[in-house]
């Protein structure tokens, strides 16, 4: 009896404690997910900005669609993170000017299971792994690295794959120029459907839109005079 009033009386403290090492446990991770982003930085700057709008990008196309609240921290570290695989990719051939050879391709290719085997070590981040395991699937099956199809693939990782693409397609990048907004945005439309999930990028696109007018704006510049 008396071991068991002792455990009543220090049940507070010990709530306490287990509340102190999840705060801890949750600041460690946060901090691990910061320090692989600037990894990413340091590797290539164009990929650690990149991952960055991607990161909010996603949050805003996850939240119209309604995932649930609980899982944006998932979608977030999935966006930040999806590229952190690409550690493994030597920058001679991530840097090439010119065409990447069969082998290159394949060998650049992997950079989605990398990323998953790098994630999936962290407790917490399983989920965020396998999104970003995913976000090189295509809607048609023709993707990479399972060749998943439709509904198969992720959501989440869906998502990355409209919003990795555009910001790729108009992102200037040592072996050539990014594309016109409208070009880009075109691109996106015509890939619906095969590439790409038509819900998403209904979602997406005019947020995209309506960011390139913002940016115009800023530059005094009207959206008809540049289209």
């Amino acid at each position: 009896m008396a071991a068991i009033s002792n455990l009543i009386q220090d049940a507070p403290g010990l709530t306490l404690r287990v509340k102190e090492l999840e705060e801890q446990h949750l600041a460690f991770r946060n901090s691990l997910v910061c320090a692989f982003n600037q990894m990413l930085d340091l590797k290539d700057l164009n990929t650690g900005v990149h991952s960055t709008r991607l990161a909010e990008w996603a949050l805003r196309v996850a939240r119209k669609i309604e995932i649930p609240e609980n899982r944006l921290y998932q979608v977030e570290v999935a966006a930040l993170l999806h590229d952190i695989g690409k550690v493994g990719v030597p920058d001679s051939i991530l840097k090439k000017s010119g065409p990447l050879t069969i082998e290159e391709r394949a060998l650049i290719n992997r950079h989605p299971e990398y990323s998953w085997s790098i994630l999936r070590l962290f407790p917490g981040l399983e989920e965020a792994s396998l999104y970003a395991l995913h976000h090189h699937e295509s809607m048609d099956g023709s993707g990479y690295p399972a060749g998943l199809k439709g509904n198969d693939i992720p959501m989440v990782s869906r998502i990355i794959s409209v919003i990795d693409a555009f910001d790729a397609m108009v992102s200037n990048r040592c072996y050539r120029q990014g594309l016109p907004h409208p070009e880009a945005i075109a691109r996106l439309v015509r890939s619906g459907g095969t590439q790409f999930d038509p819900d998403v990028l209904r979602v997406f696109i005019p947020i995209a839109e309506q960011e390139a007018a913002e940016v115009f704006e800023a530059a005094g510049t009207s959206m008809s005079a540049v289209l």
